[in-house]
């Protein structure tokens, strides 16, 4: 149960603390379990986008450390590249990822 926000002296509402990196995967992390666990093709973007995930403190660098991250854990494989569907993207190259196998049987989360 979080505790209600309290309103600034000119009635509006404070802008909500920023996440840190770490606690910004930490949010993010179960759903990338749930989508790898699907064997289904995806990008950041797709995910980010359908699951109405946060973006990062640093966005230009964050979506592709925590790909990274996750595929160091064994957790998804890229499969190559493709155009990105992302609206600002400018149809620039992505990675293209999906679970490993062992994420596929529920062995990596």
């Amino acid at each position: 149960m979080t505790a209600p926000v309290q309103p600034t002296l000119d009635g509006t509402l404070p802008a909500p603390a920023e996440l840190t990196y770490a606690e910004w995967v930490d949010r993010i992390r179960p759903t990338f379990v749930e989508v790898a666990k699907t064997g289904r093709r995806f990008t950041t973007y797709e995910v980010a986008h359908e699951y109405g995930l946060p973006e990062p403190p640093c966005p230009k660098a964050d979506w592709g450390n925590a790909t990274q991250t996750f595929a160091r854990e064994h957790l998804i494989e890229r499969l190559g590249y493709e155009q990105s569907s992302r609206p600002t993207g400018e149809r620039s190259a992505v990675a293209v990822w999906r679970g490993t196998r062992a994420a596929r049987a529920g062995r990596v989360a």
